[in-house]
């Protein structure tokens, strides 16, 4: 059993690690909580959005476990998979673009202030990751490729789990980068991780493409 779960927790783990590392509003934050507030104040916000990932996870994957079986169902997931891959993809890269141009132009990123504290910064992240629209197309995107491989519910929530605890890894890594006085974050760092992205969501559509073609 735990055999056969490899493969999905290893996609999983790549999918949460590779989503989690490109700068956004979440990773901004922490890194900004962690150069005034201390660890725990920046962690708090990533374990906040990681665990609004993971019950619209779980949403999308008793939705589409409920209908997944239907007739027609499990060709529309993945047509709407493969969509919002591309529309994903789209994003990350036109976000690898603009940072680019911001750094040649020289105009500073604009900064997040909001309020302080552990259990605020757990209800940030919280309300930000289930507030995003961004969330559902990823869900629906990722949930819906695991669809068109047949797998059972069980195996589309031990894939969300994956990609959750890679984020709160991936968290857990930059707030104590930060505490140490790293100083990776740059614009530089930026424009590659959200290329990198959007590239592997264009490598997930494809895939997903050949086995719709195949099926």
């Amino acid at each position: 059993m735990i055999d056969s779960m490899l493969p999905t927790i290893g996609a999983g783990i790549l999918l949460g690690w590779s989503v989690a590392w490109p700068p956004g509003p979440i990773n901004a934050e922490m890194i900004r909580r962690g150069l005034t507030r201390g660890f725990w104040p920046a962690y708090a916000v990533g374990l906040g959005a990681c665990t609004g990932d993971f019950l619209w996870a779980l949403a999308v994957a008793l939705g589409a476990g409920a209908i997944a079986d239907l007739p027609g169902v499990r060709p529309a997931l993945a047509a709407i998979s493969f969509f919002l891959l591309l529309f994903l993809a789209w994003t990350f890269l036109r976000g690898a673009v603009v940072s680019y141009r911001r750094l040649r132009s020289g105009v500073a990123a604009p900064e997040s202030k909001r309020f302080d504290g552990t259990r605020g910064g757990f209800l940030l992240g919280l309300t930000v990751a289930l507030s995003s629209p961004w969330n559902i197309a990823f869900w629906l995107a990722v949930i819906g490729r695991q669809a068109q491989k047949s797998l059972t519910f069980t195996a589309s929530i031990v894939f969300a789990l994956a990609v959750v605890l890679a984020a709160a890894t991936w968290g857990l890594f930059l707030c104590s980068a930060v505490r140490l006085g790293a100083r990776f974050a740059t614009p530089q760092w930026e424009i590659v991780t959200q290329g990198l992205t959007g590239l592997l969501m264009l490598f997930f559509a494809g895939q997903l493409a050949l086995r719709i073609f195949a099926g």
